[in-house]
């Protein structure tokens, strides 16, 4: 979820609490802090807190960060104990830093939208949006604090990420480099709220009882609406039942407007549309500098489709992507050498720091050092090793299709069986858990988990190759393209990715929690798609009973090297819960339903000579 990263770089909903130390007073001891209400355009405050380097003897670009997620602690007299954005780095090389409460957020004046919509005409000074705040704010800073160098720098991760990214079109001219982490970006096909439609149940429900509490005035901090002290997510959400619960006098009880705006547009409809900033990326003027992790629970689809956005609609930008073995964020911590029972063999998140970002900024924003990163610099998940293309996705690589056989085969040729098909009776009462234990919260380990525990259920579909006679390395975008039917007129899919190693693969040291690695189903990727909108996610459309049906279920990219002697597997369920709301398996506004709604289903899964089910891969050459 859009979870906030402030000075004390702290991600709630992943479950970690990323603490950066800095010396007490080292901001106070090198910045002279200033906190000022800037007007927009249409006379809204937004409130704006600046570190301006107390050394005279030279000008400092701007570096700016807008945020839903409080530009605290307020007060000239009341300093962080380290930097409120960025990392300490940035900070000892000193810039003018900006971090700015948007508006009808903490103590901004005006009201909240969530991913405000862009304004393609402004007619009028009413006509504002997250583009025109911050010109507005950058003109302020201009004339208005002293020695700058007439250059401003836009960061930000996750919802920050997003106003960055909106900080694009009609960007002012002083804006010179700009770096979208995290962005958060069209929450309908691949973002927080909804993957291709599907409902994200567990991180909404948590994020928004407290995101969702905004006071009709400014204020420094909010209450929440309520307290989820559940010890396991997936009892606690199998008895609250349908979303709809969700609204009782404990929980929501309607006073979550963000909350019921979710579950009322459950279409791609104008209200999803108008907050995908993607199509106002065009005509981009200031360098800009995309960056994401491949365990991004929340924001994946963001980075990668941000990227791909400008690369399309303004390929003369200069515009480069990283993407490195990160969780949400990952990339601000001081340290990220492994994740779970995988070892990088280096520091991550400090090469990132100290060669991609820093350098980046100084080149656009101080005329200092050079700036010559690839247009993308990936790192394999398989191998643990960085690469870098000329191209994302890279040029050399070789579209190809993994065939689905039958008695579990996954093969690379297709299949001439006349008929076959594999089946799973899907149970709303009984759902797949998305992670294999007891979590309070989402494990966020859950995107590199060991899958047996998902193959050992008879409504889990596996499909596996061979040992693979040489190393094979997957880079792109996938598809899964199947034919399915069921008994009912709706179905979720979710399609898994996944590396299983040998039998003989040894155990990492330490060993975390007695991990057996032999025959480790390691997960690479996994998306979701709800049935009804296989064809349209404006217009879903009901299955017809038993009858075989074309589905397709776009993942996100990956780059991730399967060795020889490893296993290509690819799992098909319906539920993976609470990750993703229950499927009644009825054509419905899923929102509205009851208990009685849910129903079982049998799902057939079609691999014959007429009904080619596969999977797109692309291998790189």
């Amino acid at each position: 979820m859009k979870s906030f990263l402030r000075y004390s770089l702290l991600l709630v909903l992943g479950c970690q609490i990323l603490t950066v130390s800095f010396a007490q007073n080292t901001i106070k001891d090198h910045y002279i802090k200033w906190d000022r209400q800037i007007t927009m355009r249409d006379g809204m405050k937004l409130y704006t807190v600046i570190y301006m380097p107390k050394d005279s003897t030279q000008t400092y670009p701007i570096l700016m960060e807008r945020t839903p997620y409080s530009a605290g602690p307020y007060g000239e007299s009341s300093y962080p104990s380290g930097p409120v954005f960025g990392n300490k780095q940035m900070w000892d090389e000193k810039f003018i830093f900006v971090v700015q409460d948007v508006r009808g957020r903490y103590m901004s004046e005006g009201r909240f939208e969530e991913m405000t919509p862009h304004k393609f005409t402004k007619k009028t000074p009413k006509d504002t949006d997250e583009s025109s705040d911050t010109n507005d704010t950058v003109e302020w800073l201009l004339k208005n604090i002293p020695r700058h160098n007439g250059r401003v720098g836009i960061t930000g991760i996750s919802y920050p990420g997003f106003y960055a990214s909106a900080s694009l079109p009609d960007a002012h001219p002083a804006i010179k480099a700009v770096s979208p982490q995290a962005p958060v970006t069209d929450e309908f096909i691949g973002d927080d709220a909804r993957h291709n439609g599907a409902f994200f149940l567990l991180d909404n429900f948590n994020f928004m009882s407290y995101f969702d509490a905004q006071p009709d005035k400014p204020v420094p901090s909010y209450a929440g609406l309520f307290s989820n002290r559940a010890k396991d997510a997936y009892e606690f959400f199998l008895k609250l039942g349908p979303v709809k619960n969700a609204n009782a006098a404990q929980y929501f009880n309607n006073r979550g407007r963000i909350w019921n705006e979710y579950l009322e547009h459950d279409t791609y409809d104008d209200y999803w549309k108008s907050r995908n900033i993607r199509p106002a990326l065009t005509n981009v003027k200031p360098a800009t500098l995309v960056v994401g992790g491949w365990f991004d629970a929340e924001d994946l689809f963001g980075a990668l489709r941000t990227y791909e956005a400008i690369e399309k609609q303004t390929p003369a930008n200069k515009n480069q992507l990283v993407m490195g073995p990160w969780t949400h964020g990952a990339w601000a911590r001081g340290e990220w050498t492994e994740f779970g029972p995988h070892n990088f063999g280096s520091n991550t998140s400090k090469y990132f720091q100290e060669e991609l970002e820093m350098k980046f900024f100084n080149h656009y924003l101080k005329d200092k050092g050079t700036w010559n990163a690839a247009e993308a610099t990936m790192f394999d998940t398989g191998t643990h090793q960085w690469k870098t293309f000329e191209t994302w996705p890279p040029k050399s690589r070789e579209a190809k299709e993994l065939h689905f056989q039958a008695n579990g085969k996954l093969s690379w040729n297709a299949t001439t069986d006349k008929q076959g098909f594999s089946e799973y009776v899907s149970d709303p009462a009984k759902p797949v858990p998305y992670t294999d234990g007891v979590f309070a919260r989402r494990n966020n380990q859950y995107m590199i988990e060991d899958q047996r525990f998902a193959a050992r259920r008879p409504d889990v579909l596996t499909y596996e190759t061979d040992a693979l006679a040489e190393d094979v390395t997957l880079s792109g975008p996938l598809t899964a393209h199947f034919f399915a039917s069921t008994t009912g007129t709706d179905a979720d899919f979710i399609v898994k990715l996944i590396d299983v190693l040998p039998d003989d693969s040894p155990n990492p040291s330490p060993n975390p929690k007695n991990l057996t690695m032999a025959g480790y189903q390691r997960l690479v990727r996994a998306e979701v798609l709800r049935g009804k909108f296989r064809d349209s996610f404006e217009k879903p459309a009901p299955f017809v009973p038993n009858q075989p049906t074309d589905v397709k279920v776009r993942m996100p990219d990956v780059l991730h090297t399967f060795k020889k002697g490893h296993k290509i597997m690819v799992q098909i369920q319906s539920t993976w819960f609470p990750l993703v709301d229950r499927n009644p398996q009825k054509f419905m506004k899923i929102a509205e339903a009851t208990e009685a709604d849910f129903q079982k289903a049998t799902i057939k899964i079609y691999h014959n000579a007429q009904q080619d089910s596969h999977l797109h891969v692309s291998v790189l050459k």
